[in-house]
């Protein structure tokens, strides 16, 4: 006998061995055993998902004289006589090549005359998306009121290409796609009846080529059996796939993701000297980007991503030490490149310029890659500031307001719409006047200059952070600096609240009698941040993270108006003064 691929080797030939469709199997075991048969079934799904192995179990089952768990029993009269090539009770038809109007009207015809072996007449119509408008409009009296003996089973890829008047006739069934660890277990059984030893992470590998097919799974298994002579290795996979090599993908997105653009297209030459092509380079490049993203955020990467060890070390060496908008930002770039690469003349020119733009993020002016060069800048600001000692207190103070007013610009520059920003530049200072809330920019920036407290670049802006235990703790029982920096990391996370943070930045605070107490001595300060619309917001913001009862205070203010009102206090103790 010629040899068989995986794929129809392994076919299903019960409904209890088809893999992951329950919800089907279920209902189609009911039907068989209660007699309720319906007339016409429309299978629909993601190829390789086993529509049409259901289909033709289904139909055999029907027929069965005695059928086993809702299957065909395979050994009365019936099931034998379906068995053999020249069966006429069970038709299956390729609409893509049988897609006009005079082959329905010929099955319209043949429709007619009764069963030859069983008690139904089953038409499994595969495809059936490609019918033309005339060849459903032949059909559809038929599959509304067929004869008793006749039962239409449709398949198709496409369902939202059927006409809703033949969807209204039939049974529907969605067929989803399978999940890796039954593939997985699907695929270690072939193996195992083959006598093929096997690698866990090459049988993962293997699965997650898959996206969800059967068919694909053992398709791409019957080609690494063939191509491996030992035992099936994870590097078997990746060769059969033509993959590039891991750990050059591994140093090509190092650099992307540490600013080194010339180096990743160097890099990229050599990928494409091995003869990969752009498209499989892009994804895998995603694929690996998808990795470190998993590894950066999930605890248990390790069993999600299913790697050998060497390769999952080298991906999560690459996840501790690249920022997460970074990842986030080349992630998208590449997106969006392999999109356009599908219209595109010369698809390795359109890699190669989203290369570039995603290892210069100074290059480009969104707001992903302003995140990504604040912090950038943060944290190489960071290393040169010493936190103690080293300098004196002056020359500190002077470098933490050049980095505070620097952020300040950052913030400025993504304004809330409708607020006009101009910068003018003069001798490498930048000054920003912008309505109608230029006078509480410029007293919060006047205020953080005369500010002792530690500079904001102690504060991490990486939303990635926030999946530790640590800060996950809630901010009102890590005392009071946390609070602060709680409430200047929430008011960083989005470009709306760019004024409210300027103004909380001056803010001072203690926690008096179990209350939160935020203090400024800057007059301009403490009005805006007590206005209606922003003690909202801040009221908002604080309870998120468990600060119910605070208080901004205004404290040691030199004014006239205000020395008076002490003058005034202190003269007439016993009279109740209001100020309006």
């Amino acid at each position: 006998m010629a040899y068989l691929a995986f794929y129809r080797m392994f076919r299903p030939d019960t409904l209890d061995k088809v893999v992951r469709q329950e919800h089907i199997v279920k209902i189609l075991k009911n039907q068989i055993e209660s007699g309720k048969i319906g007339h016409a079934y429309l299978f629909c799904g993601p190829r390789g998902t086993g529509k049409t192995s259901v289909a033709k179990i289904f139909a055999r089952a029907i027929n069965c004289e005695h059928p086993v768990n809702g299957s065909p029993c395979g050994r009365c009269a019936a099931c034998r006589a379906l068995s053999e090539g020249g069966n006429l009770d069970i038709s299956e038809i390729d609409a893509a090549s049988n897609n006009g109007v005079d082959e329905m009207r010929d099955l319209r015809e043949k429709v007619q005359y009764p069963p030859v072996a069983g008690r139904y007449k089953v038409y499994i119509i595969d495809e059936v998306h490609m019918l033309t408008a005339s060849a459903f409009n032949a059909v559809l009296k038929t599959l509304e009121e067929p004869p008793a003996h006749a039962v239409f089973i449709l398949a198709t890829t496409e369902p939202q290409k059927i006409p809703a008047t033949i969807l209204s006739r039939c049974m529907r069934f969605d067929f989803k796609l399978i999940p890796r660890a039954d593939l997985e277990g699907l695929l270690k059984d072939v193996l195992g009846k083959v006598g093929k030893r096997f690698e866990d992470e090459a049988v993962s590998a293997i699965a997650r080529a898959a996206a969800g097919s059967a068919r694909d799974a053992l398709s791409i298994a019957d080609m690494c059996v063939s191509y491996s002579s030992g035992a099936l290795t994870y590097a078997d996979v990746n060769a059969v796939l033509g993959s590039a090599d891991f750990y050059k993908i591994a140093e090509f997105c190092r650099l992307v993701l540490f600013e080194d653009a010339g180096g990743a297209l160097s890099c990229a030459e050599e990928i494409f000297a091995g003869g990969k092509s752009a498209g499989v380079f892009i994804k895998d490049i995603l694929s690996f980007l998808n990795g470190v993203a998993v590894a950066k955020m999930c605890r248990n990467a390790g069993e999600i991503l299913s790697l050998p060890d060497e390769m999952f070390s080298a991906v999560s060496d690459i996840s501790r030490s690249a920022d997460g908008h970074r990842i986030l930002r080349a992630t998208e770039i590449f997106v969006k490149a392999e999109s356009d690469m599908r219209y595109a003349a010369d698809p390795r020119v359109v890699l190669e310029t989203a290369v570039m733009r995603a290892a210069l993020p100074f290059a480009d002016y969104n707001i992903d890659s302003l995140i990504s060069r604040v912090s950038a800048l943060e944290k190489r600001i960071e290393g040169a500031v010493p936190r103690e000692g080293g300098s004196s207190e002056k020359e500190r103070a002077s470098r933490t307001q050049a980095v505070e007013q620097r952020q300040v610009g950052q913030m400025r520059t993504a304004a809330p719409d409708g607020v006009q920003t101009d910068f003018l530049h003069s001798g490498g200072k930048a000054e920003a006047f912008y309505a109608p809330e230029a006078e509480e920019i410029k007293a919060g920036a006047r205020a953080s200059e005369r500010s002792k407290r530690p500079s904001l670049t102690e504060i991490s802006t990486d939303p990635f952070a926030a999946s530790s235990p640590a800060a996950a703790e809630p901010a009102a029982k890590r005392g009071g600096g946390s609070v602060l920096a709680e409430l200047l990391r929430a008011l960083r996370t989005t470009h709306k609240n760019a004024v409210l943070f300027t103004l909380c930045s001056d803010l001072g605070y203690a926690l008096q009698d179990g209350k939160h107490v935020f203090t400024t001595d800057n007059e301009t300060v403490y009005r805006a941040i007590t206005r209606q619309d922003n003690a909202k917001l801040l009221g908002e913001i604080l309870s998120g993270f468990g600060v119910l009862e605070y208080e901004v205070r205004l404290e040691g203010n030199d004014d006239p108006l205000s020395k008076a009102i002490d003058a005034l206090k202190s003269n007439f103790g016993g009279t109740d003064i209001n100020i309006k």
